[in-house]
């Protein structure tokens, strides 16, 4: 899902608006001519074409416009800063499978599947832009619609954000008390990666805009500020390891989840390497406290949690106890002790 949804971005990253190519194709489609146009002149694609007429010049929004009105393909370079070909016919493999209607769109997906390459068909008719990358097809719409849809799936993601502020807060009282049930950690995580999911939608939007986007990007980057890493440490404090490579793993396979297996908490769990009851109290291993601690290094952190165990092992770890860490000495171990007070205090 991953892999598709990136090459789907990087298509999409070509025929934003404000590229040259974007131009090209609007110019075509507001002129209601229609049009066929492939991306790549490699053998295989050249081995499908006849007739028409050799061009080789610089890619031209105007130039692609006045040979959309003949009826044949134009073959661009790879890159499309080149106009090769125009008036070409097409003639893909006929068993390919398509299920496309119209001529123009069933020889575009069959050549794309057949060769490759990225290929273009503008339809007369329905007035659209579709693309087409090996099995993929991806429609394109006006900003105006996927400006609508970016600001509503940004309202959503901010409603999931606070939602998930609020339960690490609540998260962080709890292990102070030692009152965290697993049901806790894994409500948290499935939010999470539900907020991801979210953020991976607005992002496709954001590539879909181009020049038209930034906005929408800012927003993005200031809603996810700061969460990503903070559910990182949730996993390394209550997954079956604690270094932050396994912890990436589980955000990455939670990543490739279906909509339905991710609303399985049961199965989050499991992912956790807790395959108990979701009420059972788990014990956090306090990285994710440490790391609000001011002036002290990961490594050190690290070192602590790996020390005591437990947060509530730490919290009762004399300024001795403190002290026999690697990395901490008397005046650094006072501080750690007294603002995890501080922490514990204002939890309440």
């Amino acid at each position: 899902m991953r892999d598709e949804t990136e090459r789907l971005h990087q298509i999409l990253r070509r025929v934003a608006p404000g590229t040259p190519l974007r131009e090209g194709l609007e110019n075509v489609l507001h002129a209601g001519t229609g049009g066929l146009i492939v991306l790549g002149d490699s053998p295989e694609v050249l081995g499908l074409a006849a007739g028409g007429f050799r061009i080789d010049c610089p890619f031209l929004a105007s130039a692609v416009y006045e040979l959309a009105k003949m009826d044949g393909a134009i073959i661009l370079s790879a890159d499309g800063d080149r106009i090769l070909h125009a008036n070409v016919q097409l003639v893909p493999d006929a068993r390919l499978p398509s299920l496309e209607t119209g001529i123009r769109h069933r020889t575009a997906e069959r050549v794309s599947r057949q060769t490759g390459c990225l290929v273009v068909a503008i339809s007369q008719r329905r007035r659209q832009i579709t693309l087409y990358k090996g099995a993929l097809r991806h429609v394109l719409r006006d900003a105006s619609v996927v400006l609508g849809r970016a600001n509503q799936a940004l309202q959503t993601l901010e409603r999931q954000r606070l939602a998930l502020r609020s339960e690490i807060e609540e998260l962080g009282a709890l292990e102070f008390t030692g009152d965290v049930t697993l049901d806790d950690v894994v409500a948290i995580i499935q939010r999470a990666a539900l907020a991801d999911r979210i953020a991976a939608e607005v992002a496709g939007y954001i590539e879909e805009l181009g020049s038209e986007g930034r906005l929408v990007a800012m927003q993005l980057q200031e809603l996810m500020r700061g969460l990503p890493e903070e559910i990182l440490y949730v996993l390394r404090d209550y997954a079956a390891k604690s270094d932050i490579a396994y912890a990436r793993e589980i955000r990455d396979q939670l990543a490739e989840w279906s909509a339905d297996a991710i609303l399985d908490l049961s199965a989050i769990a499991r992912l956790l390497g807790h395959p108990g009851e979701l009420e059972q109290v788990v014990q956090p291993r306090g990285l994710r406290v440490l790391r609000h601690v001011p002036r002290l290094p990961p490594p050190v952190a690290e070192h602590l949690a790996e020390r005591f165990g437990t947060l509530l092992r730490l919290l009762s770890a004399s300024i001795e106890e403190l002290d026999d860490v690697e990395g901490i000495g008397a005046t650094r171990a006072r501080s750690i002790q007294a603002h995890l007070q501080r922490m514990r205090e204002l939890s309440r």
